[in-house]
């Protein structure tokens, strides 16, 4: 990996000072990612992973420190937690709960995220650089990935077998990498998307908001607040490091100069304290934008992120789609360089993910106006409807619980059609539990589901289940078979890779004894039936895979002895 010494200097290795020659640079890699954001950054991680040879290039050198994402769920932390970052890695403050208040009507709306789901906090937040700085310093430990910062793509051509990029090394110098694939997560005015001829389309969502983000808060607050006043709404939360954020919706006329100098950030920080006694850490006025593209790739190139799809930052959702995007691609690009896959299947990427991306942006969308009218009769209107949804049961956990949320489940995509008799559901991702092993070590389930495609079976061992033949097909796509046993279970264990369920998450949560699923290694549940028919279950999901390889490795002819 390598990394450029400072903006405007030529890329640097990452062993010694000065320009690096043009031979440090690879000339060919199986992925060459545009943009070392979060997002790129996730993917870069994901691809390393798997063993893939990948470059990522940005053309600045340092972590932007500007305020943007400041908020994950769940789902967020689990994509993170399948690049190998842990929660540990980066500081984070969990969020009890989301209150809305008016100025007319006070408490109007709660949405509850105490607790947690899939093994991490329903929500909460955290400070960007940390994270990206975080994912930088793990892709450090892959000799599979070069970054290389200061880089900045110039143009592509696509070949029928691969791309071709021009890459400019700054102090005049240019570099030609030759990549499988291109992936462009350069953010909302990605080059890769002008070059691929893809533009934002349809109505836009355009406001601007001054975000501030300060340090020694006189007096902190521990969630997220909106306060729903009409003449300036303003979404307002604490952040690691001692901070909190606050965002303030322009007016009419104001200007982005005025909004950002010290006297208006004084007057707006008032109700909170003395802007004296804090440290204003940033200040900066953007736009809140809802747009996605018609198509998330066009031949070998792929977008990701805000290069697809921009989501207002009303319900917290912006990051979180670039990451789904990553965590969905990522081992669908694997397997093809890999040859476990037939590329067809890379057109799932956009089959499975705009469609989610765009009820993600329509949602929010919806809560902005629901909660921040501009109007005072529709604001009264409004929020005098939400607080009386609350005495409806039914109406009221919609809204609080999250239930009018988006799942992250596809009508379509790699995955077998149709629904059997359990809670498992195809297409969607299976959910995570606390489970161990019988020398009493504790893991969460996706750690044991491993990297690649997992066949699982719940109080049996499916393994036994497996003809050689198809045991020897899905060992040679990158799969291996989990045993998942209830809480106490002591008879019918697998010889290898047996944990016990301990909190009954999957035993009786979601099947009966008995039962098999193959999971992807974004863990979307590809297949399940009972475990007698469990070479019929794999044959079809391998079928999903096209032509894989059929010669026999070292590495297959061990995982067929083990399994």
């Amino acid at each position: 990996m390598e990394t450029a010494a400072k903006e405007g200097s030529a890329p640097c290795s990452r062993h010694g000072e000065g320009p690096a020659p043009i031979g440090a640079f690879p000339r060919a890699v199986d992925v060459l990612l545009v943009g070392c954001g979060p997002v790129g950054a996730t993917i870069a991680n994901l691809l390393a992973r798997q063993g893939v040879n990948v470059m990522v290039v940005d053309r600045s050198t340092e972590v932007f420190m500007a305020p943007r994402a400041i908020a994950l769920d769940n789902e967020a932390l689990r994509i993170l937690q399948l690049a190998g970052v842990a929660e540990s890695d980066f500081e984070t403050i969990a969020i009890p709960y989301v209150r809305m208040r008016s100025p007319m009507l006070g408490l109007f709306g709660t949405v509850n995220s105490l607790g947690s789901l899939d093994g991490h906090p329903k929500l909460v937040t955290f400070y960007q650089p940390d994270l990206e700085r975080c994912l930088r310093a793990r892709l450090e430990t892959y000799d599979c990935a070069h970054v290389a910062l200061g880089v900045e793509l110039r143009s592509f051509t696509e070949e029928r077998d691969h791309v071709l990029a021009s890459l400019d090394l700054g102090q005049g110098r240019t570099h030609v990498v030759r990549a499988r694939f291109l992936v462009g997560a350069d953010g909302a005015s990605s080059l890769v998307r002008q070059l691929i001829g893809q533009e934002f389309k349809g109505k836009t969502f355009a406001e601007d908001w001054l975000i501030v983000d300060a340090r020694h808060v006189p007096r902190p607050i521990d969630h997220i607040e909106f306060i729903c006043d009409h003449r300036r709404p303003v979404p307002h939360m604490v952040a690691p490091g001692g901070r909190e954020r606050w965002e303030f919706m322009l007016r009419p006329g104001e200007r982005r100069e005025d909004m950002e100098s010290g006297t208006r950030i004084r007057e707006l920080l008032s109700p909170w304290g003395n802007v004296d006694d804090m440290i204003i850490e940033r200040k900066a006025v953007y736009r809140f934008h809802a747009r996605a593209v018609d198509a998330f790739s066009k031949g070998r190139v792929f977008l990701a992120g805000d290069a697809a799809h921009i989501t207002p930052p009303f319900v917290g959702q912006g990051l979180v789609a670039g990451l789904r995007d990553a965590a969905n691609l990522c081992w669908k690009l694997a397997w093809v360089v890999k040859g476990r896959a037939d590329p067809g299947i890379l057109d799932t990427y956009d089959e499975e993910r705009r469609p989610h991306a765009k009820a993600m942006i329509n949602l929010a969308k919806f809560m902005g106006k629901r909660v921040m009218p501009r109007s005072g009769v529709v604001a009264l209107f409004t929020h005098g409807l939400m607080r009386l949804s609350r005495l409806v049961p039914r109406l009221r956990a919609r809204f609080e619980e999250l239930q009018i949320k988006p799942k992250n489940a596809f009508p379509r995509g790699l995955f077998v059609k149709g629904r059997s008799s359990t809670k498992l559901v195809r297409g969607a991702v299976i959910a995570q539990g606390w489970v161990r092993s019988s020398d009493g070590t504790t893991r969460l389930s996706d750690d044991v589901l491993g990297q690649g495609l997992a066949l699982i079976g719940f109080g049996v061992d499916a393994a036994a289940a497996l003809e050689q033949a198809t045991a020897a097909a899905f060992a040679r796509a990158g799969g291996h078979v989990v045993q998942i046993a209830h809480r106490g279970q002591r008879l019918h264990l697998a010889s290898r890779d047996s944990w016990e369920d301990l909190e009954g998450v999957f035993l009786p949560g979601l099947v009966p004894v008995g039962w098999a699923a193959v999971v992807r290694p974004d863990k979307t549940i590809v297949h399940d039936g009972p475990v007698t028919d469990a070479n019929r279950i794999v044959r079809e999901s391998l079928a999903l895979l096209g032509n894989s390889v059929s010669v026999v490795t070292p590495e297959v002819e061990t995982a067929i002895r083990t399994a």
